[in-house]
């Protein structure tokens, strides 16, 4: 939105309170008007749905403002991150259609910045060293409802604070012996400024710095000071952010950086049936309970990718759950109408038999073979049509055959026609069943050669439709369908004795063998999606080789279609 299309008195119509604090800090001409914000991932594992929130939220405010958004690295913890997480947070980001152009930066690189900072706040007298350790610290902190006390070693003199911290610097004391605090107010009410930590001694090589540091620098001071150092006007940060909010403001006005950042609060993202802490995931992996994190059951980007998210789907997912004050619930069903919604638009339909019984047309020529048109997505007409072929023997779904139908069961049964999708009437005369479990393993149909396209001209009806494919030019698939990781809607709320990992849902993958998908689909490249009609949406997954395409089923199909489906077809 333009300064002028919006009216001076009251909110912009349509912005969310942020865009408006945003917008009003604009109006006011603060930071010149600029707009600069910052998606600062630690590189400790995968991003997941919460971070795509985060994402949009930042990039989406800088492209409405015509501002700029940096792409940050805050790496102060050696001992959990990689560079196997740099690259797939990049790779993230940009899959979300995301660019931060040149502005990519670690907040390990302001390692010797930030250090000066620390001198100069001990030179102040506003930070000491500290030998408290351990349980000495928390009882000298106190709790939420009592004050804390002050550490006997808070009125070290400057001059004894500073050799000391440049003695840990140059690694003379054990991990974990000393701290360099802030000097605030251990009676605050807020636990967040009684006194933190700064500094933290540990030997553990970095991943980008390697070995030359033996001190690290605490979150809490790394990321104000990363924000001012980038010219960030705008700091987001999610609700947990909002008791360390005094914090940022105490280390930014205590080093006197001109024009600071503004640390806004808005509530994380929680979606049903699954869990986002980077922790708990990470469990999920290591514990062997999915396989990676790019199961397609994780709610990581990477897993949603593989899976056939579209990327289009998750920022319109993002963008209709809005930015809120206070934490919620989300229902996974409306990510998943937002896939829908998308694939809808966009997917190619094609037919694919998943549960195959084996049909043959007794009354259709041996060694014929037609090829019919099917339409590629009724929703997008420019999509066009294509062949698929058909001939005497083919498959169908083992659930569109019902030996002794139910009433209002409209499929293929004894003596019943149906109409083949894009082909013609088809009428079971006859059954074929295993001697030894009485399986119906076979069928035996006729075809009425006057209905082709699906129409007869003696004008009769028929109230079911089917798919099908052609069993000699089928190719053969693997199909894996998926459903919620969790059988609970909130497994993080686990109750006295639980765990998390006790609503593992068992039947959350089902792998079927034997598939058989039309031929259209040979040589489908990973990561392409399609809509198998009456199944679902579905993705072509990297496991799939020559011997075969192994697909992930994507989201099924809505609802309202299913409930069509049940009353048509029975």
């Amino acid at each position: 939105m333009k300064d002028d299309d919006a009216s001076s008195s009251g909110p912009a119509a349509g912005l969310d309170f942020i865009r408006q604090i945003v917008d009003d800090d604009r109006r006011a001409g603060k930071h010149g008007g600029r707009v600069q914000t910052r998606f600062p991932p630690e590189p400790n594992g995968y991003l997941h749905i919460g971070h795509a929130k985060a994402i949009c939220l930042n990039f989406g405010i800088a492209q409405e403002t015509g501002g700029l958004c940096n792409l940050r690295m805050d790496d102060t913890n050696p001992e959990t991150e990689d560079q196997e997480y740099v690259r797939a947070i990049e790779k993230d980001v940009r899959w979300l259609g995301f660019d931060w152009a040149e502005r990519f930066f670690y907040a390990s690189d302001y390692f010797d910045r930030l250090y000066e900072c620390a001198v100069q706040l001990v030179e102040g007298g506003h930070a000491y060293v500290c030998d408290l350790q351990g349980e000495e610290v928390s009882r000298y902190r106190g709790r939420w409802d009592e004050p804390g006390r002050d550490s006997p070693y808070r009125e070290r003199s400057v001059a004894e604070n500073l050799d000391l911290f440049e003695r840990m610097r140059a690694g003379e004391f054990p991990d974990g012996s000393r701290t360099l605090r802030a000097k605030i107010d251990m009676a605050s009410s807020n636990m967040n400024m009684r006194d933190p930590a700064l500094y933290r001694i540990r030997r553990a090589p970095h991943y980008r710095q390697g070995d030359r540091w033996c001190i690290y620098p605490m979150y809490d001071f790394t990321h104000p000071l990363s924000d001012a150092y980038e010219d960030i006007t705008h700091s987001l940060c999610t609700l947990e952010f909002e008791d360390h909010r005094p914090l940022y403001d105490w280390f930014l006005e205590r080093l006197a950086f001109e024009s600071p950042p503004r640390q806004i609060e808005f509530a994380r993202l929680n979606v049903t049936h699954t869990v986002l802490s980077k922790r708990k995931l990470l469990e999920l992996v290591e514990g062997g309970h999915v396989d990676g994190w790019d199961d397609p059951r994780m709610p990581t980007l990477v897993g949603m990718r593989r899976r056939g998210y579209p990327p289009g789907a998750i920022r319109d997912f993002c963008d209709r759950i809005g930015i809120a004050k206070a934490n919620s619930l989300v229902q996974i069903a409306q990510l998943e109408d937002a896939v829908r919604q998308e694939l809808n638009r966009t997917a190619p339909r094609v037919m694919a038999v998943l549960r195959p019984l084996r049909v043959v047309i007794e009354n259709y020529p041996e060694g014929q073979v037609e090829q019919l048109d099917a339409v590629n997505n009724p929703e997008d007409p420019a999509a066009g049509t294509r062949p698929v072929p058909f001939s005497r023997v083919l498959y169908i779904e083992h659930g569109d055959f019902r030996e002794d139908p139910p009433r209002k069961y409209f499929r293929l049964a004894p003596g019943r026609e149906v109409r083949l999708r894009y082909a013609y009437f088809l009428k079971c005369t006859g059954v074929v069943k295993d001697p030894a479990s009485g399986e119906v393993t076979e069928l035996r149909c006729t075809y009425d050669p006057e209905t082709r396209g699906g129409y007869a001209p003696d004008g009769r009806k028929v109230r079911g439709t089917i798919h099908w494919v052609s069993a000699a030019h089928a190719r053969p698939a693997e199909v894996r369908l998926y459903d919620h990781l969790f059988t609970r809607e909130d497994p993080e709320d686990a109750g006295a004795g639980q765990d998390y990992k006790d609503y593992l849902n068992p039947a959350s993958r089902e792998v079927l063998t034997g598939c058989r998908v039309e031929s259209s689909l040979d040589g489908a490249p990973a990561g392409r999606r399609y809509q198998f009609e009456r199944q679902g949406y579905f993705c072509v997954d990297p496991d799939s080789s020559d011997a075969g395409l192994v697909f992930n089923r994507t989201v099924s199909l809505r609802d309202t279609w299913a409930k069509i489906e049940r009353k048509t077809l029975g």
